[in-house]
């Protein structure tokens, strides 16, 4: 999904004005876009000419890197609130079932989507 590094949006609103869908918006001067609306058309990306308008996989890092402080922050909170340093692993193994799940069901999707390529 598309994403705007406000660092390097210039406010020039080409993206929004050339979004077949106007998910974009433009507001204080950086482009906003609705992921709502937004249909990942690509169109963003190959014209903004200060490349602001950014892939989400250039975001993987920073998705990984606040998994493992939630993990930790809610590994914290159950040994606080259940009283007993060993929820900490019990809560761990059930965070590594929950990943294991989003990672099941991104691995099915994928596979039925790529399937839409002989449609």
């Amino acid at each position: 999904m598309p994403w705007v590094d406000n660092d390097d949006c210039v406010g020039c609103g080409i993206c929004a004005d050339q979004c077949p869908v106007d998910a974009i918006r433009m507001e204080d001067n950086k482009a906003i876009i609705d992921m709502d609306s937004c249909i990942r058309c690509g169109i963003c990306h190959g014209i903004c000419p200060k490349n602001a308008v950014k892939h989400d996989s250039e975001k993987i890092h920073d998705e990984v890197e606040a998994n493992v402080a939630y993990t930790r922050e809610l590994m914290r909170a159950c040994a606080e609130h259940l009283g007993d340093e060993s929820e900490k692993q019990k809560c761990l193994n059930r965070l590594i079932k929950h990943f294991k799940k989003d990672k099941l069901v991104a691995e099915k999707t994928l596979e039925k989507i790529e399937a839409l390529k002989g449609e």
